[in-house]
Parts: C-alpha cells; structure tokens; sequence
C-alpha cells in the first residue's frame, strides 16, 4: 500500500509506464517504484520536483491527503 505519495495515480492518468516517467523526469526507475509502492517514504526535494513537472503536477499534488 501507497503510505506517501500519488505517483502513480498521476501516471496512470497520464497512460505512462514507470519507464516513461523516468526517463522523462530524469529520476531512476527504481526510485519511482519505492516511491509508489511505499517501500521509500522519503526522497529529496529534487528528485520530488523533476517528478511533479514530468507528470504536469505540483509538488503538493503528489502527496497523499
């Protein structure tokens, strides 16, 4: 279960594979996989950034409520 962030519901929306979002975005495949499945909670600001304007989103949209 998902305990931080909304990655993956923006991706979805976006019809990208995590593969897509990185090299778009930059980050590391493996890095979106611990972010959107949990495994990572935390990751810097930078790497947060780069994601949000890969999938057209804020920083804020991507946390979970």
């Amino acid at each position: 279960m998902n305990t931080g962030y909304k990655i993956k519901e923006y991706r979805e929306k976006k019809n990208i594979s995590q593969k897509e979002l990185a090299k778009i975005s930059g980050v590391s495949r493996s890095i979106i996989v611990g972010l959107e499945t949990g495994t990572y909670t935390t990751t810097t600001t930078d790497t947060l950034l780069k994601i949000a304007k890969a999938l057209d989103v804020k920083v804020q949209d991507i946390f979970l409520n």
